[in-house]
């Protein structure tokens, strides 16, 4: 059994063809909608959080041979958890990853390395700031943004109820909730741009599968001031930005397992 860490389309399309491949796999997601996608594709799915322990404690349960970190470049706790319970447990750890982006320098780019210099960054630019780094760490731009008469601040973020429960907790009105599913395209990120009259976007450097390109693109077009905040800086050992790095990593070690079980 091979545990798979999902929760993006690129990690699900992983998970299908680590399947395809003949492998056993059980993918982890955190979302329902995550795992709906996962189940219609005939992939065997647990949905929650887990903390190292519940994950090392998962892996023995399902007699696990391999880890595959296949969650979003910024969920850096589900990283460090699954690298953590991978070692505790003895086992291989894989890291899938989108390609990062390349950007030109630029005037208005400007490159963060966190959620807080970014609200920092966009404090001082002021103006209409069109937050699209989701729900998570919302309250961080909040407590920086909102209540600066100088600032209107736009959230961006899935049609999710806790998310516009969160919204209100935090005090942003609802002409200024944008609760779309994405991925955006050029033509409707320009649009939401002009309707709000955006001057700062912020967003995450998520890789072009989340679409960052398009909506960093159409802002750069539109003289639009970009704070783009970087990824985590983790060490991950075996990384592989192609899914068939990652099937032929996994052909290497079920090879191996097999070959010293032969020996026996």
């Amino acid at each position: 059994m091979i545990l798979t860490l999902c929760g993006t389309s690129d990690a699900r399309e992983l998970a299908v063809r680590i399947k395809a491949s003949g492998y056993p796999l059980l993918a982890s997601v955190v979302t329902d909608n995550a795992a709906k996608s996962l189940d219609e594709a005939g992939i065997a799915v647990r949905t929650g959080r887990l903390a190292s322990e519940q994950m090392i404690e998962l892996l023995r349960e399902s007699n696990c041979k391999a880890v595959v970190d296949a969650s979003h470049p910024f969920a850096e706790e589900a990283h460090r958890n699954a690298m953590r319970a991978a070692q505790e447990a003895g086992l291989p750890y894989i890291r899938f990853e989108r390609s990062s982006l390349v950007y030109d320098d630029h005037p208005m780019l400007t490159v963060v390395s966190s959620y807080e210099e970014a609200a920092l960054e966009a404090q001082r630019l002021k103006g209409s700031v069109m937050l699209t780094t989701g729900s998570k760490t919302l309250a961080i731009f909040a407590k920086h943004l909102l209540q600066d008469p100088d600032i209107r601040l736009v959230a961006r973020m899935l049609p999710r109820k806790d998310n516009m429960e969160l919204c209100e907790q935090l005090g942003i009105e609802q002409k200024n909730i944008i609760a779309l599913q994405g991925p955006y395209s050029s033509d409707l990120n320009e649009a939401l741009y002009r309707k709000f009259g955006t001057t700062v976007m912020i967003t995450k450097e998520s890789g072009k599968t989340g679409a960052v390109d398009e909506k960093v693109n159409a802002a750069l077009a539109m003289d639009i001031h970009v704070i783009l905040i970087s990824r985590p800086e983790l060490e991950f050992g075996d990384v592989f930005t192609h899914y068939d790095g990652v099937l032929d990593r996994l052909k290497e070690l079920f090879s191996y397992e097999k070959e010293d079980h032969d020996g026996l």
